[in-house]
């Protein structure tokens, strides 16, 4: 019994709160696991801003980030925020 209530203590130990800026800096936030692939992120934001997920980047600390890191993987902390910048082709 005293391990059930350790382990859901655990649960909710786990999470933390990520804040996605977008250009306009409008903030979307997401509560999710240490152990969560940015993937499922990527793909949420990009679907409650109506972008298409191939044309956006995201960027912690100016470091692009891997689709299947996790925030574990980046020492994330409960707050932390990531940016989203839309990908930009041109040049001479």
């Amino acid at each position: 019994m005293a391990e059930e209530e350790d382990k859901k203590g655990e649960d909710k130990g786990d999470h933390i709160n990520l804040k996605v800026k977008d250009q306009d800096n409008s903030e979307v936030h997401f509560k999710v696991r240490q152990t969560t692939k940015f993937e499922k992120i990527f793909t949420a934001f990009c679907s409650r801003k109506s972008l298409q997920p191939g044309a956006v980047r995201f960027l912690f600390d100016g470091q692009r980030i891997n689709p299947t890191q996790t925030p574990q993987d980046l020492d994330m902390e409960d707050g932390d925020s990531i940016d989203a910048m839309m990908e930009q082709v041109g040049g001479c």
